[in-house]
Parts: structure tokens; C-alpha cells; sequence
């Protein structure tokens, strides 16, 4: 076990992207999906129990190694957080689809009282939502919801990890 999780917590360390515990098993074919699953929640255990600045964190469905929030300042002193640039029209078309989805064009555009078609197509562009099918109304419109691409960038294990209104309005306060 101690070799394993030696394996995972090198294969976290380089990975930029979060990493499912299907793909890991796959790669890592000698090992059981439970083995893999134990070393994981070991590390992952280790790591939040120790004065380490790094910490493993499930995020869009998969693994992480990620630094803690309190070093935030540090690190960004000398390594740029990547901005993906989205406008205040757009975060709010995103928002109305992460809290409402799956939702149409349509139900965005009235909810925000002007056309989003620029919006949706920006966030498409940034794989931060997409098609999720099509309604049952009349003329079948799109539906939206958010991507595996939304919860990593905002470092979230599921969609359950939105903030509430209530937590929201606690932070305004």
C-alpha cells in the first residue's frame, strides 16, 4: 500500500487536471478500483492532518492536489492564476445555469431581461456549459447545464457545492 500511494501522490503532483479514480484504475491496472480508492482517501487524510500547505481535494469527480486557501496570497505572488475572463453578463448567464439547470435560452433570457445568445456562445466557447438535450415544448428548444470544466474551475466536487442564497447573503453581511 505504501508503494501505491507513493504512485498516486506522484501521478496528483504532475497533473494539472483532476483525475477520476476510472481513469486511475485503468492506468493503474494492477491495483483494485478499492485499492486505489483506500490509498487515495489515506493520502487524502494525511495530507489534511498534517502542517502541509498542499491538500487533496475531490474536485468535478476527480482527485487533486491543490494548495490551501490560506496560502492563496503567497502563491499567487508569484504564479498567475489562470482568469478565464468572463464578464459580469456573462457570470450572470452563468449562475442562472448552474442554479437552475438544465434551462433554456429562453428562460435565461427572461429571468435577465435582455438576449443572451453572445453569453451562452462565450460559455460554450469556454466549456464551462453545454447542451444538455432538448425540452419537450413546442419547437424543442436547448437546454443548458454547467461542465465537468465549471466545477474545476471553481473548485467544486458537484454541483450540491453551490453555494445557498442564504450563504450568500451571509457573506454580503
Amino acid at each position: 500500500m505504501i508503494e501505491l500511494k507513493r504512485i498516486i501522490e506522484a501521478i496528483l503532483f504532475s497533473s494539472s487536471r483532476p483525475l477520476k479514480l476510472k481513469v486511475l484504475a485503468k492506468k493503474l491496472a494492477i491495483y483494485s478500483s478499492e485499492e486505489i480508492l483506500q490509498a487515495l482517501e489515506e493520502l487524502s487524510d494525511e495530507y489534511s492532518h498534517s502542517d502541509r500547505a498542499i491538500e487533496i481535494v475531490t474536485v468535478s469527480g476527480g482527485y487533486q492536489m491543490r494548495t490551501k486557501i490560506v496560502f492563496r496570497e503567497w502563491v499567487a505572488k508569484f504564479v498567475k492564476e489562470k482568469d478565464i475572463g468572463l464578464t459580469r453578463p456573462m457570470l450572470e448567464a452563468l449562475s442562472l445555469i448552474a442554479y437552475k439547470q438544465p434551462i433554456t435560452k429562453q428562460e435565461i433570457d427572461i429571468i435577465r431581461g435582455v438576449d443572451s445568445t453572445r453569453m451562452i456562445k462565450q460559455l460554450l466557447e469556454r466549456r464551462l456549459i453545454e447542451i444538455a438535450g432538448r425540452t419537450d415544448d413546442v419547437g424543442k428548444p436547448i437546454v443548458f447545464r454547467t461542465t465537468e470544466t465549471f466545477l474545476e474551475v471553481y473548485g467544486l466536487k458537484d454541483i450540491g457545492d453551490l453555494p445557498t442564497l442564504k450563504e450568500i447573503e451571509a457573506l454580503e453581511n
